[in-house]
């Protein structure tokens, strides 16, 4: 069998929503094949470039939403163009993609250093990290324009040493 060559098209997504903490999902959108052989998409992922161990036909479409993905994890996209004969074109280029929806903090190494919390944040939105020793009273210690790339923010309070014990939660707007 002689196999045909079809066009590799670019692949360009966003995070759509956040469904929940411990999962969420995000929606790939491509721009169409230019090849008159197209007869559908696959799209590859995992969690090490180069590396897609999970595979999803999404037939004839140019969206698509993968679903169960876990907060705070990095996630490499490609896609391929089928025709009918289900020869494949080769991959896109690569999206990467952080999972919002966890919040990392590490102490310093030393009395008195301060907390650094880091988290990943979703394009298009701002972020409030609030702080309360309490549970009653959350005071908001910091807040990050709107962000317009996926990555990885991080913030040091170096007010943390001033309390006997603080906690941390993380809004999104």
């Amino acid at each position: 069998m002689k196999c045909k060559k079809i066009s590799p098209f670019i692949l360009v997504f966003w995070l759509a929503s956040l469904v929940r903490i411990a999962a969420a999902n995000v929606t790939l959108s491509w721009n169409p094949s230019s090849s008159t052989n197209a007869a559908g998409y696959n799209i590859y992922y995992g969690t090490t470039s180069g590396i897609y161990p999970n595979k999803i036909d999404v037939g004839n479409v140019t969206t698509a939403t993968i679903s169960n993905l876990c907060a705070g994890v990095t996630y490499y996209f490609t896609a391929t163009t089928y025709d009918n004969n289900a020869d494949e074109s080769s991959f896109s280029n690569e999206d990467i993609f952080i999972v919002p929806g966890v919040l990392q903090l590490s102490a310093g190494t030393n009395p008195g250093d301060p907390m650094l919390i880091e988290f990943p944040v979703e394009p298009g939105h701002w972020y409030e990290i609030q702080a309360t020793s309490d549970f009653q009273t959350w005071t908001t210690i910091w807040r990050t324009d709107v962000v317009n790339s996926n990555q990885w923010l991080q913030f040091a309070d170096t007010n943390s040493s001033a309390f006997g014990s603080r906690c941390y939660r993380l809004a999104l707007h």
